[in-house]
């Protein structure tokens, strides 16, 4: 009888602790709950006595124990702050607050979520910075607060957390260096750093990231040479660097070592040499973007072996050997059945505009060869770029008059004269310059500087705002005269 007593009570200090700790997660919740100043989806109406916690909106429970173990609540247009007690939630293993008008410092109770695997606060207005106790969460794989206002450095704290998969800090205005012992992630497959104040140098240590997918450091103030142990991380897909202060040549067998390429951009830096050949090995090569350098010699012909192209950009370089045949590589374009943009303006390329131009993509919408030394007449073939919306040929030795068939080209919106008595066709759609320009003047607002495209080529007004998410300043990644390139930031 004394051992079923002893039993039973037991159980009732386990129910105890267990009402207990549930209660903890509900008040934590409520604190919450109080914080928000701004429901116009009314999620936080749910949030009442009349349902258990584990099935309010955004909530998720282990089935066991009851406790919260993720808290999502991406794009519902919530406004307010984090509240402390946040850290009371100590089985919570992923907290998404993605897409919503947050605000405030980040609170240190974030270092209690011992559990945390995946943080994702992008798109908010956080302010502050990075809290240094998120170095006790050393489960985490995905830190992500991309698009906030966080300043400061990267705290040396948060070299603890070894198992980052995602390490995500763009857009904010973070100061300071890249961490030498970010090298030490041996599992982190993406750095997103665009859009801050970083300066220093890129530290030899990334080279060791086996893993490594998207490297992202553009729009920041990076120097000095790109460590050559990076060219050889064989698993890297998004390679942007673009407007920094980086010198150096490209690697000639950077297509080898970086076979899996998709995206390369390095445009607004201090590149010299010549376009390595190796690229046409990339086979999924979509984007080669390194406008605004000193690169020299000529594009390679074998590019046309890369039919996922749908960008080339170098403008403002040095290219071109200053012989008849400097624009041969057209005839190899043709396979590149998907270009879009096509950017070699302000190069020292020479010669007669090839009739092969007729064959390049049907798609094509952006061709730059302004400011170069090309002569003779613009062919009468250009009449089957039927989508071309930018056109560039000005400042260069041509003859004769512009042909009629330019007419035929009913994407084209404006027509000057340049110097030379020949044009320059400009034509963008008016609520596509409009909105970009939009865009510009928010990036600029936030940040004093301007903003950094890596271009991709246009589409429709209504794709183009899908796509960019209404011409979210997150998606502007590179420039060049061929135009601005928005692409699509994934986040976890």
């Amino acid at each position: 009888m004394e051992l079923f007593s002893n039993y039973l009570h037991i159980i009732f200090l386990v129910c105890i602790v267990s009402a207990s700790t549930n209660d903890y997660d509900r008040s934590a919740l409520l604190d919450f709950k109080n914080k928000i100043i701004q429901d116009p989806l009314r999620i936080m109406t749910t949030w009442n006595q009349s349902i258990h916690f584990c099935e309010w909106v955004g909530v998720t429970c282990d089935t066991s124990s009851l406790r919260v173990t993720i808290l999502n609540l991406d794009s519902l247009k919530l406004a307010g702050t984090i509240s402390p007690s946040v850290g009371n939630l100590t089985f919570l293993t992923g907290l998404n607050l993605r897409n919503n008008t947050f605000s405030g410092q980040l609170p240190q109770e974030l270092g209690r979520l011992v559990r945390l695997q995946h943080l994702n606060l992008t798109w908010n207005s956080f302010t502050g910075k990075i809290p240094t106790n998120l170095s006790r969460c050393t489960e985490l794989k995905v830190l992500d607060v991309n698009y906030n206002r966080l300043v400061g450095d990267i705290p040396d704290e948060l070299s603890s957390l070894s198992k980052l998969v995602l390490f995500g800090l763009g857009l904010n205005n973070l100061t300071g260096v890249i961490p030498r012992w970010i090298g030490n992630f041996s599992s982190l497959y993406g750095i997103s750093f665009l859009l801050n104040n970083f300066h220093g140098t890129i530290p030899d240590e990334i080279g060791k990231l086996s893993k490594l997918g998207k490297f992202q450091i553009y729009g920041n103030y990076i120097s000095g040479m790109i460590p050559s142990s990076i060219y050889n991380i064989s698993s890297i897909f998004y390679f942007s660097v673009t407007q920094n202060h980086l010198h150096g040549t490209l690697p000639a067998d950077v297509g080898l070592t970086l076979p899996n390429l998709e995206i390369f951009a390095g445009g607004v830096n201090n590149f010299t040499g010549p376009i390595p050949l190796s690229l046409s090995n990339a086979s999924g090569l979509q984007v080669l973007d390194f406008a605004e350098n000193s690169l020299t010699g000529t594009i390679p012909r074998n590019l046309g072996n890369l039919q996922a192209l749908y960008r080339i950009n170098f403008d403002q370089n040095r290219l071109g050997n200053g012989v008849t045949d400097d624009l041969s590589f057209f005839y190899s374009l043709v396979n590149c059945t998907s270009l879009e943009v096509l950017g070699l303006d302000q190069n020292r390329f020479v010669g007669e505009l090839p009739r092969s131009i007729s064959n390049l993509s049907a798609n094509l919408q952006i061709l730059t060869l302004g400011s170069n030394f090309l002569h003779g007449k613009i062919p009468t073939e250009i009449e089957n770029l039927v989508n071309l919306f930018l056109l560039g040929l000005e400042d260069n030795r041509f003859s004769g008059s512009v042909p009629d068939v330019v007419g035929k080209l009913k994407s084209l919106q404006g027509l000057k004269k340049s110097r030379n008595g020949i044009v320059v066709i400009a034509a963008i759609a008016s609520a596509v310059f409009i909105a970009i320009l939009i865009a510009t003047c928010y990036v600029l607002k936030r940040r004093i500087r301007p903003p950094v495209v890596e271009s991709q080529g246009y589409l429709s007004y209504f794709e183009l705002l899908k796509a960019t998410n209404s011409f979210s300043a997150e998606n502007i990644i590179g420039s060049g005269t061929a135009g601005d390139f928005m692409g699509f930031l994934v986040t976890s």
